[in-house]
Formats: structure tokens, C-alpha cells, sequence
């Protein structure tokens, strides 16, 4: 399984820039896509949507994006991922044409789940990105929420995560894979990694109840990690601040997980 839940990055960029793809079908599972894509400036991407809505996330880099007959010329801001300011997306939704013109080097992630219609094109601007410390002690991370559920969307949600070294999040472990409303909703989950510096790893957990999934996984950069159910923490080991972005989606458009009982006493000391 440790194999089956870790995805490597092609040796060199495919001609159109893809660097990891990820789809339902690769996955084996129904709702989240994700790709990473690195573009020389003046490479462009050319893409419809189809059945799906697409969040375009600029993880470096600006660009030149037109989607659904609006454009933007020249977004992107951040042109190293642990400069750690919140990134420039664009919401696509679906049966839309979009294109990513690179202006400088562009590292760029395509997060994609089912459309279901009635949402518009948009730019996400950093000043929209929700930016929070999540958690205390070494448990305290940097969280940007680039779609969270109050936004507009049909299925996706996205937030990328930076943990210091040392640190854990995703912690205490939680998990979301029963469609059991209010208590818990079922979240399918991809987490795309960087490590500052690159030689380093993170440690990722996904283990459910039952144990009949468990795995410890060392994940290095430019890897991706599936998470398609159970409990799944993450480590910084000392000297390596951990990136992830993560993709959500499921069939009803809430986040609401259920902490490992062995572990949730951390949430209570005082």
C-alpha cells in the first residue's frame, strides 16, 4: 500500500509542463484531481474544464490567466513557495475554457473535483486568502485557506499549510471518510509536498481503526501523498520546514473531521 499512496513526480517535466497528475481514476476513488506543472516563461496551458471545477493555484511565479472570457494579466506575487505570503488562485468553473501564460518560471497547481454549475470565474486575490496559526507549542502551523467552504464552489476545497521543523499538523490526527453529517463529512484528500531545504522529507501517517490501513510514509519534495480515508498526520523533522497543499472534496462541500479518541487529549491540557 505505502507505494500505492505515494505519487512521484516524472524525472522532467512533461511537454506540457506536467510535472505530477494525479486523477479519480489513478486514484481510484471519485472526486479529487490534482496536478503540478512548472512553465518557462512564455509556455502557456490550455485547458477546458469539462465535468469538473478547477481552482488555478499560482505556487510561484506570475502569469498571464484568461478563464470563461475574463482575464488578468500579470498575477502572482510570490515567487518562492516559503516566502510564505498567501498565493494568487483563480476559480474556473465547469465547461469553461481556461489559459496560463507564464510571465516569469511558474510552479502551478490545478486542483480539480465535480462541477455542478451556478458559480462564476474569479481571481483570488492574496488579501482574500484567509491566514491563521493553527495549533500551539509544536503543534502550531501556518495556514493560508485559499477556498474554504465560505467561499464559492461546488466541491472543492483547497488550503496550503506550512509546519516548521519540529513541528506536527494535521495534529492531533483527524480523519473525514464517513458521510455522517453533522458529526463527520467524507473528504477524499491529496497533499502535494515542498521541503525548504529540498533535501529533507516530511513523515506522513494514514492509519484507520481498525489498522486495516497503515502506513508511515517518508515523503520527499515535489511528492504527493492520496489520502483516501483514515487518520492522516504530518511531521517536520528538525532543520526542514514541511509545505503541503491540500484538495478536498466529497459529496457534500463541508470539512468536518473526527479526532483520533487516543490522541484527542492533547486538545484538553490546559
Amino acid at each position: 500500500m505505502n507505494n500505492q499512496l505515494i505519487v512521484k513526480p516524472n524525472a522532467q517535466p512533461a511537454e506540457d509542463g506536467s510535472l505530477l497528475r494525479i486523477t479519480p481514476e489513478s486514484a481510484g476513488w471519485q472526486y479529487v484531481g490534482f496536478e503540478a506543472l512548472r512553465l518557462a516563461p512564455g509556455e502557456t496551458l490550455e485547458r477546458s474544464t469539462g465535468d469538473t471545477e478547477v481552482c488555478l493555484v499560482l505556487l510561484s511565479g506570475r502569469a498571464d490567466v484568461a478563464a470563461a472570457g475574463l482575464s488578468w494579466q500579470d498575477v502572482g506575487s510570490r515567487m518562492n513557495i516559503f516566502e510564505k505570503i498567501p498565493p494568487y488562485a483563480v476559480y474556473v468553473p465547469g465547461g469553461e475554457q481556461y489559459r496560463v501564460a507564464a510571465v516569469t518560471e511558474l510552479e502551478l497547481a490545478v486542483c480539480s473535483a465535480p462541477a455542478a454549475g451556478g458559480h462564476t470565474a474569479r481571481l483570488i486575490e492574496p488579501e482574500q486568502v484567509g491566514v491563521e496559526l493553527r495549533g500551539s507549542g509544536s503543534m502550531e502551523r501556518l495556514v493560508h485557506n485559499i477556498l474554504p467552504e465560505q467561499e464559492r464552489a461546488d466541491s472543492l476545497l483547497v488550503v496550503e499549510v506550512f509546519t516548521p521543523g519540529g513541528n506536527w499538523s494535521s495534529y492531533p490526527p483527524h480523519k473525514h471518510d464517513r458521510d455522517a453529517l453533522p458529526e463527520e463529512s467524507l473528504l477524499e484528500e491529496t497533499y502535494y509536498y515542498r521541503i525548504d531545504p529540498p533535501q529533507g522529507y516530511a513523515v506522513q501517517r494514514v492509519y484507520t481503526d481498525d489498522r486495516s490501513l497503515d502506513e508511515t510514509l517518508a515523503v520527499r519534495d515535489g511528492q504527493a501523498v492520496l489520502v483516501p480515508r483514515g487518520y492522516h498526520p504530518v511531521g517536520a523533522p528538525a532543520g526542514y520546514e514541511v509545505y503541503y497543499l491540500n484538495v478536498m472534496a466529497g459529496p457534500r462541500r463541508t470539512w468536518k473531521f473526527h479526532n483520533d479518541p487516543d490522541h484527542e487529549w492533547m486538545l484538553r491540557k490546559s
